[in-house]
């Protein structure tokens, strides 16, 4: 079910300030996808997945699902929440602790008046499907952080929503255990083939979680697309710099070719994957620290720098270091069982297809 939202704003009053929670959001949500919204805290992105469930009301915009109006200011359209056909999974999950599994699965449905043996039937369902079968009669607050989490999944869903909401779900859980719920819910999600929109600040669930990502800033969407797009071809720099650990280098547009940008920078003059510039163009050469690969021996030509090592941890999978170049100290990473040291000189070669040039 697609979700589009045209001209959404909320604003908050609060010791005589107005602040733009939502200012002027247009969004659509493709239909039977995992949609993301990142961002910082504070950017809006719960008072918008609020707007859409209809916990709070915009002070101006509309809101659709499928082909249904359920909010619109000029319309005077406020559909309540349990007419929008949504199931949401809180930040907190809100189990009830005086219920039993069953029953906190099965409450959507009895508040609804359905029929015990239905009931019954689509609990049973329900719990199959995010693996908790046999688990009816634990008191809910006994089972572990995970297993909570798919009581609060299982309940969003025995309703049958068209459309699943999730607030920040897995940021109780200890980092393994996101981890290992993170590709559960993957999966389960993509086995219902039904529209998620799921709200976030951790780039690494966005990016493993979603078909599609919008950062938001400041009460606006700021870019939105794929997770490789987003990681690897940001437009601008703060999503480039939110999005994952990055570089960021001042740069000066110097010429253009026909498949690349050269710039010139604290690193020399660098070829980077072309971007529409002018010639003088002030821009921020971004470069993921996994994408700067140390040359072995003498090394020479395009996007070959010389470098130090200034400082080296080790943080199990890789030594993280940092390369002085000039008067610029760049993040790389190289493999664990390197014998590079701090003060060794060394060269490193950049890939003008990961140096990514955006807007200062």
């Amino acid at each position: 079910m697609e979700i589009r939202i045209r001209g959404l704003s909320k604003h908050y009053h609060a010791e005589g300030k107005t602040i733009k929670a939502l200012d002027e959001v247009d969004l659509t949500i493709p239909a039977s996808e995992i949609f993301t919204l990142l961002g910082p805290s504070g950017c809006g992105k719960t008072t918008l997945l609020r707007c859409i469930v209809g916990l709070e009301s915009p002070d101006a915009g509309e809101i659709s699902i499928g082909d249904e109006v359920v909010w619109s200011k000029a319309r005077g359209i406020a559909l309540p929440p349990e007419k929008r056909g949504l199931g949401m999974v809180f930040q907190t999950y809100a189990i009830w602790p005086h219920m039993n599994v069953f029953d906190n699965v099965g409450y959507p449905l009895q508040v609804r008046g359905v029929d015990r043996a239905l009931v019954r039937e689509r609990v049973a369902a329900t719990l199959r499907f995010v693996q908790l079968e046999g688990f009816e009669n634990r008191p809910a607050t006994k089972l572990s952080g995970g297993q909570q989490q798919r009581v609060a999944l299982a309940r969003a869903l025995v309703a049958e929503p068209k459309v699943i909401l999730f607030d920040e779900p897995l940021s109780n859980l200890d980092a393994k255990l996101r981890e290992e719920t993170r590709k559960e819910l993957k999966a389960f999600l993509g086995k219902l083939k039904i529209t998620a929109v799921y709200v976030t600040h951790d780039r690494v669930e966005a990016l493993a979680l979603s078909d599609a990502i919008a950062v938001m800033r400041a009460g606006r969407i700021i870019e939105t697309g794929t997770p490789r797009k987003i990681y690897f071809d940001a437009d601008t720099q703060f999503v480039a710099d939110f999005i994952g650990r990055a570089n960021l280098v001042k740069a000066r547009v110097r010429s253009q070719e026909s498949a690349r940008t050269l710039v010139e920078c604290g690193l020399g003059t660098i070829a980077c994957e072309r971007r529409e510039f002018g010639a003088g163009a002030e821009v921020t050469l971004c470069l993921r620290p996994e994408f700067i690969h140390i040359v072995p021996g003498e090394a020479s030509g395009d996007n070959v720098v010389n470098a130090r090592i200034d400082s080296r941890v080790f943080v199990g999978e890789a030594y993280e270091v940092e390369l002085r170049a000039g008067a610029e100290v760049l993040l790389a990473r190289i493999d664990p069982d390197s014998e590079l040291d701090i003060g060794d000189a060394i060269h490193f070669r950049l890939d003008p297809a990961h140096c990514l040039l955006v807007s200062s």
